[in-house]
């Protein structure tokens, strides 16, 4: 007796960390008298998964026959059933049959998908394609979840312990329910153009820190990374269209072919009055459109200007002639006394 109220005190005092309580099993003897009333659940299937489902499914019914489930597979329909039955005690199976379900339609193997029976172990499926309007900005970041050969994708399973995998439009992810929680953090964050890498930095890091005792109690947001959006200023065009100002007002209709002869005068005109005209404003083109040849072609001998050059030459003489005659003399003198 003084063991039970012992353990009835620790159940009832507050918990430090809910993820390390232990569900308590469901067992036949909880509910002797089974359910009353018949619950049903229908899946759709794509038509490329049909092969695979007709190899498993003998495998599917012999697991949910274990928990007094029926499954049906509808290869006309394209659907898969599950339901209950009389002998069925468990009201919560058929919830983890109907999600069983949905992880096979979705191209999650069997060996993964059958692990959504157990207590412990959830499934989440994420749809992506809702974050991102442009298809090719949704193909990078779903892309940049997987990772070069995978490696993103392996490193958050490791971490979070749950088994992803990324098709089409969703994520599936089965695991522990702590795990599917990180898992849908992590994939939220990269479709919203963060990524993942900061979020598996985060989780390696705090799983050391709880390694650490004396760090139990602190705040961990000092080792934790900080990611900070930044506004990547984009490339502009080239060629920049001014809008015009905005007036309530239409723009006016272009004139009609009548309403400009009427401004002209030539609707009044006869048709010989109307050809004469027009004959006359072709010769004229022509004889402006043979001038400016005609000025094209004389370009080529107008001789060009020719560059005028300042003569320097002054009257006065730059040499001093006297100085130079005495230089002689002297020059003389030295040779007839030698």
């Amino acid at each position: 007796m003084e063991n039970n109220d012992s353990d009835d005190e620790t159940q009832k005092g507050p918990v430090e960390n809910a993820w390390s309580m232990k569900i308590p099993k469901f067992k036949p003897e909880d509910n002797p008298h089974g359910l009353l009333e018949e619950s049903k659940f229908a899946t759709l299937f794509p038509k490329y998964r049909e092969q695979y489902l007709k190899e498993c499914w003998p495998l599917v019914q012999k697991v949910l026959n274990n928990h007094n489930i029926v499954a049906e597979l509808d290869l006309i329909e394209g659907s898969l059933t599950v339901k209950t039955t009389r002998k069925t005690w468990d009201p919560y199976i058929i919830i983890k049959a109907r999600d069983f379900m949905k992880l096979l339609s979705r191209s999650v193997p069997f060996e993964q998908a059958v692990r959504v029976l157990e207590d412990e172990i959830g499934c989440d499926i994420i749809k992506i394609n809702s974050f991102v309007s442009k298809k090719e900005t949704f193909l990078k970041r779903r892309q940049r979840l997987i990772g070069p050969n995978g490696v993103t994708l392996k490193s958050i399973e490791l971490l979070t312990e749950c088994y992803v995998l990324v098709q089409g439009n969703t994520v599936s992810a089965v695991g522990p329910y702590k795990g599917l929680v990180q898992v849908r953090r992590i994939v939220e964050d990269t479709m919203k153009n963060i990524h993942p890498m900061y979020n598996i930095k985060s989780l390696m890091i705090k799983r050391e820190l709880m390694k650490d005792s004396r760090l139990k109690n602190e705040s961990w947001d000092r080792f934790l990374p900080n990611f900070k959006s930044k506004n990547v200023p984009r490339k502009q065009p080239k060629k920049k269209i001014n809008k015009k100002p905005y007036t309530p007002f239409p723009p006016q209709q272009p004139e009609s072919k009548i309403d400009k002869e009427l401004a002209t005068g030539e609707y009044f005109l006869k048709d010989d009055q109307k050809k004469a005209k027009r004959k006359h404003e072709k010769e004229e083109k022509q004889q402006e459109a043979k001038k400016a040849k005609e000025e094209a072609r004389k370009k080529d001998f107008i001789p060009p200007e020719e560059k005028k050059y300042e003569n320097n030459t002054s009257t006065e003489p730059t040499v001093n002639i006297s100085a130079f005659k005495a230089k002689l003399k002297k020059a003389a003198k030295q040779t007839k006394n030698k």
